[in-house]
Order: structure tokens, then C-alpha cells, then sequence
């Protein structure tokens, strides 16, 4: 059985693990969970109650959460570009940097979504004013820490990069990057022009009506 990716291409977790296939071209099988596929929900579920995607399947083998699912497929099904480095303390630092972005970055939009998906005006602003105060914060250390950096850990692309480019997409979307942060703003054209990336964005782009927050008219 080839490799079953479960998720949905709007959805920021299922884009970090879609870039990590699309870089080194691993053939598999996109299983998008929507009303339309109840079959792939059904499986889906009965292979992971937890209900949480992206979900990768390989054989009988059931691999959750993303930082787990790059890494897995690096050592089961490894392709040309490395997306953990193989020395330990250099592998440390891609996954704090990975931790970071999901947390810091993806967490706090997240908030701002749920918050805008009651459809309560006041839970909407409780939400984005939380993701704005966080946001800022992660924005302001993250301008430092790219200094001299191509992408998050360096020279190279990494698993840290796979979480960084779908959180600072939808957080500039949430709240727009100032102009002072040069060196962010740069890093998220970059990760937008990535060729991975860029296919993941296309493959979503049908879908931006259904951002809570209202998807704004770029990228």
C-alpha cells in the first residue's frame, strides 16, 4: 500500500506535512476530509479517534502529528532534501525553532479563528485581541533570531521551515506583519516562492472564503 496523507488543504497542519512531501516528490495518496469524502472521515476515524489531521498512513501504520510525520518520513521514506540534520544539537535546535512556529505562531491565530467561528462579535475580538498581543511578541523575537539567516535554522530548509511557512501565512493574514520587520517579511516572501510551498497555497486558494477572518486580497 502506498502512503495516504488525511487532511484538508486549507488546513495549516496539513500544509507543513504536504510541503515535506512535495520537497523530496514521495508519491502518496491526498485523502481530503470534506462532506463530499465521508468515506475518507469514516476511515479516517476509525484509524485515529482522536480527530486530529493530518493523519499518514503507511501500510497498518498510523503516524500522528506533524512533527512526528516529517520525521517518520524521513527515516522510512527519505528523499533528497534533509529536512532534519543529522548532527543532534543542529537537529535540536530545527525542532525547537518547529515548536515555535506551531506555538507561538499558529496557536494564537488558531485562538483568533475559533474566536470568530462562534459568530459571537465579542468572543471575535476577545480572540484577535489575544492573537495581536502573542503575534507581536513572536514576531519581535523571530526578527532577531532570522539575523543572518536564509531560512529559520540557517542555510538549510528544514522541518522548521515546513511549520513556519503555513503559520506566518495565515498569521499576516490574522495580523499583518509590521513594515519594520524586514527580515520576517523577506523570510515569508521566500517561503511563499518556495516551489512546495507555493504548490500547497495554489491547491488551497479555492477554499479562502472559508477563512473566519476574511482572507485578505494577496498572496
Amino acid at each position: 500500500m502506498s502512503l495516504a496523507l488525511y487532511g484538508h488543504p486549507f488546513s495549516s497542519y496539513t500544509q507543513k506535512v504536504l510541503i515535506a512531501l512535495y520537497e523530496n516528490g514521495t508519491p502518496f495518496e491526498f485523502r481530503c476530509l470534506e462532506p463530499e469524502t465521508p468515506q475518507h472521515a469514516a476511515e479516517w476515524l476509525r484509524r485515529w479517534p482522536l480527530r486530529k489531521f493530518p493523519l499518514l498512513v503507511d501500510g497498518e501504520r498510523n503516524v500522528a502529528e506533524t512533527p512526528i510525520i516529517i520525521e517518520y518520513l524521513q527515516l522510512v521514506h527519505p528523499g533528497p532534501v534533509r529536512l532534519l540534520p543529522a548532527e543532534p544539537m543542529a537537529a535540536l535546535d530545527v525542532r525547537f525553532l518547529d515548536r515555535c512556529f506551531d506555538l507561538h505562531v499558529m496557536s494564537p491565530v488558531q485562538h483568533a479563528v475559533s474566536g470568530a467561528l462562534t459568530g459571537d462579535p465579542k468572543k471575535r475580538q476577545e480572540g484577535l485581541a489575544f492573537a495581536v498581543e502573542k503575534l507581536e511578541l513572536a514576531y519581535a523575537w523571530l526578527e532577531g533570531q532570522l539575523a543572518g539567516k536564509t531560512w529559520a535554522a540557517g542555510a538549510d530548509f528544514t522541518l522548521a521551515d515546513c511549520a513556519a511557512a503555513p503559520s506566518l501565512f495565515y498569521a499576516d493574514w490574522t495580523h499583518r506583519i509590521p513594515e519594520a520587520f524586514l527580515r520576517l517579511r523577506a523570510y515569508r516572501a521566500r517561503l511563499l516562492a518556495r516551489p512546495s510551498f507555493a504548490r500547497a497555497v495554489d491547491e488551497a486558494r479555492s477554499y479562502r472564503p472559508l477563512f473566519p477572518l476574511g482572507a485578505p486580497d494577496r498572496d
